[in-house]
């Protein structure tokens, strides 16, 4: 029960509630208001030592002022070393962290109201649906480890409650599938710039681009290739620490002939067969792209051609997902209608194909 005192002072009696909680002999919160009348006094106590009694309340209380920031990073610092993000995660992560207004909110006392509001100005200034649907995948994502991993009460039905109204609302939306395809006039414009440009540049792009091309692999899998990986054998090769779903794992891949030809005629090292830096390829890509004027192209996309090349000579997906390196068959479902196209090669007799 709470205690109340009385004050008499120059303009009138004072009522002081004091509630004080024990567990174990320790106090646990302790906490006073002061009234005009007793009753007032006696009505604030019984309110919130009702308050108080409700599951989690307490926990709760003891983390108020724990912004979203201070989740996000303790997220971060909890989980980005043992498990090395993807550039694109964290780049979001960082977005949400330094975003300013999102990142001071009030983690503990979150509401579904104040993330609607963010996702809807998010909205309002251009950001697509499967963009805004991020913020709240990664904010989810780290209020669970840090309520699992730090023992503190974060509500994830807030968020669950957020992702649903806005689902409804058509505010967020999962990711679309790309459906881009280089015209064989883009790859060739592509080739010829990056010709032009190799015998002074440091990557040579015109090999990376057609190995990317003919393998299906991304571009940082190209320059984590080592020749020690190469099985000569049966031509395939070990790509470390691959991309997948809900992990990354070395896995061995098989290399198609064109691919084989290009990895043979590069000069041989002791080290990767393309020492380079993958962030370097990709802005050389981008960059010859805005150059040429080619619109909406990705170097990832060479990944998705190739994938659709295979089915289009005639593959099943077990063949091809020895290519591709996809544990997962359903995700190359959307190709097997290439197959009924009947088969074709678009790359036979092209001036760009490697002699194998």
């Amino acid at each position: 029960m709470a205690t109340i005192t009385s004050r008499k002072r120059k303009d009138g009696m004072r009522y002081t509630a004091l509630i004080r909680l024990k567990r174990n002999g320790k106090v646990i919160h302790s906490e006073t208001e002061t009234f005009d009348k007793k009753s007032l006094a006696k009505e604030w106590a019984a309110r919130r030592e009702s308050e108080l009694r409700v599951p989690g309340v307490l926990e709760r209380e003891a983390y108020e002022g724990v912004t979203v920031q201070q989740v996000l990073e303790w997220y971060c610092d909890d989980f980005e070393g043992a498990t090395k993000f993807g550039r694109s995660k964290l780049s979001h992560i960082n977005y949400l962290i330094n975003h300013p207004t999102l990142s001071d909110l009030d983690a503990i006392n979150l509401t579904s109201s104040q993330l609607v509001a963010h996702i809807a100005k998010r909205r309002r200034q251009g950001a697509g649906a499967a963009t805004a649907n991020n913020d709240l995948i990664w904010l989810r994502n780290a209020f669970r480890a840090v309520r699992i991993g730090r023992n503190i009460p974060l509500d994830l039905q807030v968020i669950d409650d957020t992702s649903f109204l806005c689902r409804k609302e058509k505010l967020v939306a999962k990711a679309k599938q790309r459906t881009r395809r280089p015209s064989q006039s883009e790859l060739e414009s592509l080739l010829d710039y990056f010709s032009g440009r190799d015998g002074r540049a440091t990557i040579p792009m015109v090999e990376i681009t057609l190995f990317a091309l003919f393998s299906s692999r991304r571009q940082d899998e190209i320059c984590r290739i080592q020749w020690a990986d190469l099985d000569k054998e049966n031509r395939r090769v070990l790509v470390r620490n691959m991309k997948h779903p809900r992990e990354k794992t070395d896995t061995w891949v098989f290399l198609t002939d064109v691919a084989w030809g290009i990895i043979q005629r590069q000069p041989k090292t002791e080290g990767a067969i393309f020492p380079y830096n993958g962030k370097s390829i990709s802005a050389a890509f981008t960059r010859a792209c805005h150059f040429l004027e080619i619109d909406n192209l990705r170097f990832h996309d060479l990944r998705h051609e190739c994938a659709s090349w295979l089915f289009e000579l005639g593959w099943d997906i077990p063949r091809v997902s020895g290519v591709t390196g996809h544990k997962s068959w359903s995700s190359l479902q959307r190709y097997t209608h290439l197959r009924e196209l009947g088969q074709k090669d678009r790359y036979n007799d092209w001036s760009w194909l490697p002699e194998v």
